[in-house]
């Protein structure tokens, strides 16, 4: 005889941060969250801020950590916490230890499969942010998304 697992999902709030305002009406919002997040890391970190209907940031986590100039991030890490924490949209953050922000072509790579796998799910990407301790590359702003 086999033995089936049943299961259960559940989300735990391992932390908060203190911050003035939790809803993103704009790049510069999303920017300032994710910098106080990882702004200041040594190798590239990937988070994700999870928004409700009015875009507010009800979740925040680090879906990847990598080396000085790369981070492997798969849409599937993406969605995960986006669908548990009940999103409506999501933006996804990263840093460039570099301190430029320009994106890469992984960069624009990563964001189209993000925001393809939203379209699917149902979950819009409402930004995809490149951090440093000083500046930001928001490709909303630039015409990507």
């Amino acid at each position: 005889m086999k033995r089936l697992s049943i299961v259960s999902l559940k989300m735990v709030k391992e932390a908060t941060l203190p911050y003035p305002s939790n809803v993103i009406r704009k790049p510069q919002d999303a920017y300032d969250i994710a910098r106080m997040f990882i702004g200041d890391e040594d190798r590239e970190h990937c988070i994700l801020l999870c928004l409700d209907t009015k875009n507010k940031v009800n979740a925040i986590q680090t879906i990847g950590i990598g080396t000085l100039n790369s981070a492997l991030v798969h849409p599937r890490e993406v969605f995960k916490v986006a669908i548990l924490a009940n999103s409506a949209g999501i933006v996804f953050a990263h840093n460039h230890p570099s301190s430029d922000c320009n994106p890469s072509p992984e960069d624009l790579k990563i964001t189209e499969r993000i925001k393809q796998a939203g379209e699917i799910i149902g979950i819009e990407l409402i930004d995809s942010v490149i951090v440093s301790n000083c500046n930001y590359y928001s490709m909303k702003e630039h015409g990507f998304l």
